[in-house]
């Protein structure tokens, strides 16, 4: 049996829409038929838990069957970790990480938006690390710092400091180091000038630490209305239609299938179409 492959969404900041990508990636894997295991280390929120719980109870409510991550007993441990010291906290997560690789494809896990024991320790057992981050120079502030008057990249910052050395201490145990793609994430409609002083910022430091540069998605209402029951739009079927479907839900689903991609994640080729109605 192949080692199931660990997927972390980290960004220390939070709005840059983590939970969205960790959702929408979920889904994506379930419905191409992989076994997935999720943990949700922003234990204060927990829209990952909350997002999968709702999806019982409309499934459970609409009659339907849709894809479930496999259970790996995460919800008293997750309790535990909450005020857990990290000498407490971190021997649990190697636990749960145990037994989510032994049982599944994909353990995808969400981080909060900040620097915690256990969100460092889950992105040095990382294989791949996806960072969304918002069209702004607020967001890239923790990627790279930059020169207040020319804009000039000047060193790494934070974060990618964080990732750097969980890549190096994986690439001195295992060989092999954590493949790390940043998303623009969230795009609207912004003036031309900055978007380019920034995507120009954003190449710089991708080859300055090793990231690759994807496709997020997009600011749109469809992702945030589909939430409350538990589905995204990797969910819609002609079954499964708990709000109209439009050119937009079309749109949105192609903006996940070109994530999907960019991150070498194949989604299920024999997904049914949605049908628009008229």
């Amino acid at each position: 049996m192949s080692q199931a492959r660990v997927i972390v969404v980290g960004n220390e900041k939070g709005g840059a829409g983590k939970s969205t990508i960790a959702i929408h990636l979920a889904t994506a894997l379930m419905h191409g038929e992989a076994k997935v295991a999720v943990i949700d280390l922003d234990l204060r929120q927990q829209s990952l838990g909350h997002f999968f719980a709702s999806r019982r109870a409309w499934t459970d409510s609409a009659g339907v069957v849709l894809p479930m991550p496999v259970d790996i007993g995460m919800g008293p441990d997750a309790v535990k970790m909450v005020d857990a010291d990290p000498e407490n906290g971190l021997p649990r997560l190697d636990e749960i990480m145990a037994r989510a690789i032994d049982s599944a494809d994909f353990v995808l896990i969400d981080t909060p938006g900040g620097d915690t024991a256990l969100s460092r320790a889950a992105h040095g057992k990382a294989d791949l690390i996806v960072t969304p981050m918002n069209d702004s120079f607020v967001d890239f502030d923790l990627l790279g710092q930059v020169d207040p008057v020319t804009l000039d990249l000047i060193r790494p910052s934070i974060y990618a400091e964080t990732v750097w050395e969980s890549r190096k201490a994986k690439a001195a145990a295992r060989g092999k180091s954590i493949d790390w793609v940043v998303l623009r994430n969230r795009l609207a409609v912004t003036e031309a000038r900055n978007r380019k002083r920034l995507e120009e910022r954003i190449v710089a430091l991708a080859k300055r630490v090793g990231f690759r540069i994807g496709p997020g998605l997009r600011d749109r209402v469809i992702y945030r209305e589909l939430y409350p029951f538990g589905l995204t739009i990797a969910d819609l079927s002609a079954k499964v239609r708990p709000v109209p479907v439009s050119l937009g839900h079309v749109a949105a689903r192609q903006e996940l299938r070109s994530l999907s991609q960019a991150l070498g994640l194949t989604l299920n080729p024999a997904e049914e179409e949605l049908a628009v109605a008229s």
